[in-house]
């Protein structure tokens, strides 16, 4: 009953995905959702290329079921992980913004499938033009980086401008079978979600991180910022973020550079190759430098809480859907409770219709 554009070109069992969350998609949280009948991506854009290499190859013991990487276009390794994509047989790639005609290309030719998280029409026609596969639609309601519009508007626009062409897979506000099936009635082929999979038995996020997401009963509290790099990003409020709201330019700016000069240190990028990403961004993401140069701040202040376990030093990027969850479950008890609620839901919806 749930089988779809998406489970054909992706070949998993079921119309869900798990997004590449950085600090937290790591290999046992892929492997957990792809075992359990999902599909999983691998976040690569906080990870050193040697080391991704090796979470890829531990994925692969983990599971036999295809699996994908996503990277981000500006990093100064996207080229040897796209090269490490090839090379090792991953299914498919997400990304944010188009890594160039040159390699998509290269990523087509080998038969990997290629899968755009977007936000807006005009960037889901653009993405289909640059050879995307897949589009993953965000709504304002989902985590990390965000827009405005809302989930149930949004999908329907792109499923009319897109969905003819390529699977349109929906994200943000996703957690159960009756989002599955909302999303199937809108035109969709599936969902994906970050926040859901992050709140997992098998999530490596440290507890006491964790806590906050479960103790998050209120989505009001879940709120869109741009005290982090001057972009729109959801997140929950709690000490840090209340303060950095607070900064002043400078000092935000100042903070910036000192996690950037970190975020060097842990991947092994130069600064020279730093800076020439934050110059690229600002080129072709029409943002400031200033933004350019503070999106630095996100992958070292989140670490603080994703992997070093101190919630109130850093930053807790969620969707609105962590206020209406209030336990975790394993990958595999989630995704049967999902597919067993929306093949419920889709035959009473049968029954009412009829």
């Amino acid at each position: 009953m749930l089988q779809t554009r998406l489970t054909e070109l992706l070949g998993c069992q079921y119309p869900i995905v798990q997004t590449a969350m950085g600090w937290v998609a790591d290999p046992r949280l892929v492997a957990g959702s792809c075992n359990a009948g999902g599909f999983g991506f691998l976040a690569g854009a906080t990870i050193p290329a040697d080391e991704m290499e090796r979470d890829i190859l531990r994925v692969k013991d983990l599971t036999a079921k295809p699996f994908g990487v996503n990277f981000h276009m500006y990093q100064p390794n996207a080229a040897d992980i796209v090269d490490m994509v090839i090379r090792h047989g991953v299914k498919a790639v997400s990304y944010s913004r188009s890594p160039g005609p040159e390699l998509i290309g290269k990523l087509k030719d080998a038969g990997v499938v290629c899968m755009p998280t977007v936000g807006l029409p005009k960037h889901a026609i653009k993405a289909v033009e640059l050879g995307a596969d897949v589009v993953t639609v965000q709504g304002g309601e989902g985590g990390g980086h965000t827009g405005a519009i809302p989930t149930t508007l949004l999908i329907p626009q792109i499923v009319d401008a897109v969905g003819d062409k390529v699977p349109v897979v929906a994200a943000g506000g996703f957690k159960d079978g009756r989002g599955l099936t909302a999303a199937l009635s809108w035109g969709a082929d599936g969902i994906a979600m970050g926040t859901r999979f992050l709140m997992t038995e098998e999530s490596p996020v440290p507890r006491e991180t964790l806590q906050r997401y479960i103790d998050c009963n209120n989505p009001g509290a879940i709120i869109v910022s741009r005290a982090m790099d001057g972009l729109p990003q959801r997140m929950i409020m709690n000490e840090l973020l209340a303060g950095l709201e607070k900064a002043g330019p400078l000092q935000k700016l100042i903070i910036a550079l000192r996690n950037g000069l970190a975020f060097r240190e842990h991947t092994g990028a130069t600064f020279t190759s730093l800076l020439k990403s934050a110059w690229q961004m600002h080129k072709d993401a029409d943002i400031t430098t200033s933004q350019a140069m503070m999106s630095a701040n996100a992958p070292m202040i989140i670490q603080k809480a994703m992997v070093d376990g101190q919630p109130s030093e850093g930053v807790l990027p969620s969707g609105q859907v962590a206020g209406v969850i209030d336990q975790l479950l394993s990958c595999e008890e989630l995704m049967n409770s999902i597919v067993s609620e929306a093949e419920e839901r889709l035959k009473i919806l049968a029954q009412r219709v009829n």
